[in-house]
């Protein structure tokens, strides 16, 4: 049974940092490109961040780039997203994904929310 398990989101002020964590399981994690995903109200789903198998290539939404950074660590089976210089309009729900090729699967979803 494969599942994505995300979680470490919540209330943050701007400026502030969170770290999203996404716990994989029923499928070979390290073969897989593992992506977070993000939906903010009334707009479409925006890809954030993406880590190859093996984590050599990572890219960003421009919005992100300089203050996200994408990382996994194979031997947990987790992926992670760490989110610094936090803005509103980062708000959104955030979702981990696995691709391999047509394949996808994905996460639950976990809130941010950047508010003063």
């Amino acid at each position: 049974q494969v599942q994505l398990v995300e979680s470490g989101g919540g209330l943050v002020q701007p400026g502030g940092s969170l770290r999203l964590s996404c716990i994989a399981s029923g499928f070979t994690f390290s073969i897989w490109y593992m992506r977070w995903f993000r939906q903010a109200p009334g707009k479409e789903i925006e890809l954030v961040a993406s880590i190859s198998a093996g984590g050599g290539f990572t890219n960003y939404v421009d919005s992100v780039k300089g203050r996200f950074t994408v990382s996994r660590d194979d031997a947990k089976n987790t992926v992670y997203l760490q989110m610094n210089s936090l803005k509103p309009e980062d708000t959104a729900v955030y979702y981990c994904n696995a691709n391999r090729f047509i394949r996808d699967y994905w996460g639950q979803g976990t809130q941010v929310t950047v508010s003063s």
